[in-house]
């Protein structure tokens, strides 16, 4: 998925993810840094807002300690862990099924 282009499968990524506000979410950046954090927003490009973050490796990262709430740009973001419980398994298939279908 190409998030830095607003595609039609970013947006379908950004429409899932929207379902997810409110909920504790894992962010992987590409230079390894791991923050969770309650979503906040996300946007087409896949443009990610925490709230009440905590660093998973605080002793490799101790400047981040302080901060409370961040943006991650979506260009550096490896995964995003979600919480299996709050993911919508038949919205995601449905969704996927139709833009698969779109293309055909």
């Amino acid at each position: 998925v190409s998030s830095q282009d607003g595609s039609p499968i970013a947006m379908l990524f950004s429409s899932f993810f929207k379902t997810l506000l409110g909920k504790e979410v894992t962010v992987e950046m590409k230079n390894d840094l791991s923050i969770r954090g309650t979503l906040q927003s996300v946007d087409q490009f896949l443009n990610v807002k925490l709230a009440n973050i905590s660093v998973q490796d605080p002793e490799r990262y101790p400047h981040m300690m302080s901060v409370k709430n961040c943006f991650i740009r979506g260009s550096v973001v490896r995964y995003i862990h979600l919480p299996a419980e709050h993911v919508d398994k038949q919205l995601l298939q449905d969704s996927t099924r139709m833009e698969a279908g779109d293309k055909a």
